[in-house]
């Protein structure tokens, strides 16, 4: 019920980034192969680089997935306020913050990633979750460069289920319960 688990299901079905409505829709090329637990190196302002993982990258997106995780994790401020870029990319000042400690912390990383790579960021999240698009949307709006923030977005696995092949919709609402955003799938009886 992970969602690495989740992605895997996805994007190994067999023929699945061939889909064109998918693509579309992730703002990947069709073909693309996707790369699980992918390590972008983000920089340090010590010059150093952070070996995080994300969860996939799929062409020229980074995708960081959420199903039945709490939160985006919260980290200390000494480490946030170490990447290179935080200050080039955020309105720190306006970044979700429990005292000492920044909230969304994965996100936040993410994005940055994102920036020092020149690549897109999607946050896939469940529609039942809004407290985890709350925080996504809290994120994005201390997003300084107008061409970083038209490079993220966020997607919830119901409107990624519309792009998916029957067989493999059917599966995601028995075992995750995710349907279509709006809809239900038909029964294979019926098809």
């Amino acid at each position: 019920m992970s969602s690495d688990a989740l992605l895997m299901n996805i994007f190994c079905y067999s023929g699945v980034t061939k889909r064109r409505e998918l693509s579309l829709l992730l703002g990947t090329e069709i073909g693309d192969l996707p790369e699980f637990g992918f390590k972008p190196r983000v920089p340090l302002a010590s010059g150093l680089i952070e070996r995080t993982e994300i969860d996939m990258k799929l062409g020229s997106v980074l995708f960081e997935a959420r199903l039945t995780e709490a939160d985006f994790q919260i980290q200390n401020a000494t480490l946030v306020e170490g990447y290179r870029d935080l200050k080039d990319v955020f309105e720190c000042r306006g970044l979700p913050r429990r005292g000492q400690e920044y909230i969304s912390y994965q996100l936040l990383r993410n994005v940055l990633a994102a920036y020092a790579l020149n690549l897109s960021f999607c946050v896939l999240l469940d529609a039942r979750r809004p407290d985890l698009i709350e925080g996504w949307y809290a994120v994005m709006a201390c997003v300084r460069p107008t061409e970083v923030r038209t490079r993220c977005k966020v997607l919830t696995w119901q409107e990624l289920a519309a792009a998916l092949p029957m067989k493999l919709q059917r599966f995601l609402d028995l075992k995750y319960g995710i349907v279509p955003a709006g809809g239900c799938i038909p029964s294979a009886s019926l098809q």
